[in-house]
């Protein structure tokens, strides 16, 4: 491509090899069974009285096991005489647009005919409180309608803040549960300001509405259902934060100090809030972000190739990434992508990287910028996407590293 000097335009790229992270498997086989335990116990169970009707409340994230864990509340709710439906909780999510955000969970197998219930999807909120230093509380009010809501939701890091609770049913509760409008008013907040109004405002929910219990979803590092836990309501500000610090442990990583290229094949909302997870590149798009460290190599230029299909078009993340591809460009759906950045308050993470005609193209320019002495040499990772990291693939000037780390192992070729 005529981007290129004479001397870029030809040196070969690398040659990838596979090479498998080793990350622990420890997971939950009988999930059905063991909702059926957590929402058993007494101090779950005592706070359910039949005939009440309850919102169920499901994310925009591609969760292990969802469909099942959806399910199995359901039915052990059903068991105790309660009416529920289900609520797509995903604030902004689907570009504020209800339609959008129920074919997001009807495309993770969440639809009325599998679970045996309603989905009410709406945009339309009530204001249900007001926060202790003034922030304005908003809930779906086909959730509120309800004499219960049960929010359901993976624990784990949250890609822009650090703190005692980030990503869980808290954030279900004041983000998800708020929409389009609630979701805005939070994140004028900034992120910065998140350890503190991410419990203010859930304290404030927890307060207005009835929420018998919440259930947390941990994932282990291969993103497989590790355990499920069914926390009271009135605990949930009190006990969210050690489920938190599990999912920490369990959270992998790319075991690189440096790297001169992370290629991140596709992007995408069901992958991360960011797109691409700022805990597994390193890097951030929020510049009101505070000063958080993450536990990721440096990474000199990121290449992203596409979005999932499962994002439907939505290409937050992109603004992560130094270079694409043009066909990434044109598969965006802009108003989606830019309904959710505005209202987070994050309009970085959509912001165009520069894109090229093809993927090799898009490597090339990422190893020409990135510095590195000797472009044949460049220290290049390709992976899936921030949530598969177990089979991953090296640049030939890598192999050495991982055959001699204790997290890979490296195939042997005849």
């Amino acid at each position: 491509m005529a981007v290129f000097s004479k001397d870029a335009a030809v040196f070969p790229l690398p040659v990838f090899h596979k090479v498998q992270q080793i990350i622990p498997d420890e997971k939950l086989e009988d999930i059905p069974g063991a909702i059926a335990a957590e929402m058993g116990k007494e101090e779950v169970r005592s706070r359910l009285t039949a005939g009440k009707t309850a919102a169920v409340l499901v994310g925009s994230r591609g969760i292990d096991n969802l469909p099942v864990i959806v399910k199995s509340v359901i039915e052990q709710l059903k068991k105790y005489g309660i009416l529920p439906f289900i609520v797509p909780a995903m604030g902004s999510h689907g570009g504020g647009v209800a339609e959008n955000q129920r074919a997001i969970i009807e495309g993770y197998g969440i639809t009325e005919a599998a679970m045996g219930v309603p989905i009410r999807a709406s945009m339309d909120t009530i204001r249900i409180a007001t926060s202790e230093t003034g922030i304005p509380v908003y809930a779906d009010k086909n959730a509120c309608s309800a004499d219960y809501i049960i929010p359901i939701n993976r624990i784990k890091v949250h890609t822009d803040f650090k703190g005692p609770i980030e990503s869980g049913l808290c954030k279900m509760l004041v983000i998800g549960l708020g929409k389009h409008t609630g979701c805005t008013r939070v994140h004028q907040e900034g992120f910065k300001n998140f350890p503190r109004v991410i419990p203010e405002v859930a304290k404030a929910v927890l307060a207005a509405v009835q929420v018998p219990f919440g259930l947390g979803i941990i994932e282990n590092g291969l993103d497989h259902t590790h355990s499920v836990v069914a926390i009271p309501g009135d605990q949930i500000l009190q006990r969210e934060p050690e489920y938190l610090a599990l999912s920490k442990q369990l959270l992998p990583r790319l075991h690189f100090d440096e790297l001169d290229v992370l290629v991140v094949d596709q992007i995408g909302k069901n992958i991360s809030g960011s797109g691409m997870d700022p805990n597994i590149t390193g890097r951030g798009a929020g510049r009101d972000a505070g000063p958080w460290e993450f536990n990721a190599p440096k990474v000199a230029r990121i290449v992203t190739n596409r979005i999932a299909p499962e994002s439907h078009g939505n290409a937050v993340g992109m603004g992560c990434a130094d270079f694409t591809t043009q066909a990434l460009l044109q598969s965006i759906d802009f108003e989606v992508t830019f309904a959710n950045q505005i209202a987070s308050c994050v309009p970085e993470n959509a912001f165009t990287p520069v894109a090229l005609p093809t993927e090799a193209d898009a490597l090339r320019a990422a190893i020409v910028t990135s510095r590195c002495p000797d472009w044949s040499k460049a220290r290049v990772v390709r992976i899936q996407d921030t949530l598969h990291l177990a089979d991953i693939e090296v640049s030939e000037s890598l192999l050495d590293y991982c055959r001699n780390n204790e997290h890979f192992i490296v195939p042997t070729y005849e």
